[in-house]
């Protein structure tokens, strides 16, 4: 069993849990409504705008240059993804500058603070662990969620650029995380990702569940 099998292994229960969040099923049944959908993009904007410093940060501490490409790697394709979310919103309706100047909900901000910590203070290369829980969550439910939200709102495709894009391009970028955690040979460097990835669980869990659920025309 390679490393990347053992991850999903260590990691099943912690996804399993995540997805029963009521939110998330509620979304892929398209029985949400357009406050509850403008509520996780603008969460998704506060997280996403951080993602690409957050590589930048553990490339700068990562030692290893084979692992300092593959945060380059993740970076070109990340950068702007959060001006895709504001596109979204505009479309919906939403005020893209109440959302990109106002705060997050405390769940983000915690998740995002524990991303940091990861990077600066612990083991950046658990940063993996985070990119296996929204890649692969996003792999998952996007296209679906997007397609059953979208046929219960009556909303135009432009209102789910980021949902599609970031359901398509996750599946090619889940296949490309396993060739790099499969290289992951310390122990230690392994351990990191695998608790991180169960700590992303419960804290993008918990950005889901601090979201409003108020139900659609379905």
């Amino acid at each position: 069993m390679n490393f990347n099998e053992r991850l999903l292994e260590a990691t099943a229960d912690a996804r399993a849990e995540f997805l029963s969040i009521p939110f998330l099923r509620e979304g892929a049944s398209g029985r949400l409504g357009l406050e509850s959908y403008l509520a996780f993009l603008t969460e998704a904007y506060h997280h996403v705008k951080e993602t690409t410093p957050l590589l930048m940060a553990a490339g700068l501490r990562c030692e290893t240059p084979w692992l300092r490409k593959a945060l380059a790697h993740y970076i070109v394709e990340e950068v702007g993804h959060e001006e895709w979310i504001l596109s979204d919103i505009a479309a919906c309706g939403g005020d893209t500058d109440a959302v990109r100047d106002g705060p997050p909900r405390s769940a983000t901000d915690l998740m995002v603070a524990y991303a940091y910590y990861t990077v600066l203070r612990r083991n950046p290369v658990g940063l993996f662990g985070m990119v296996l829980v929204l890649e692969g969550t996003s792999v998952a439910l996007a296209c679906s969620a997007a397609d059953a939200i979208q046929q219960s709102l009556g909303l135009p495709d432009t209102a789910f650029s980021y949902l599609r894009s970031h359901g398509t391009l996750d599946q090619e970028h889940m296949g490309h995380f396993a060739n790099v955690v499969n290289r992951l040979e310390q122990p230690d460097d392994q351990a990191a990702v695998i608790h991180c990835a169960r700590m992303f669980y419960r804290l993008y869990g918990d950005i889901f569940r601090s979201l409003p659920m108020i139900g659609g025309h379905a």
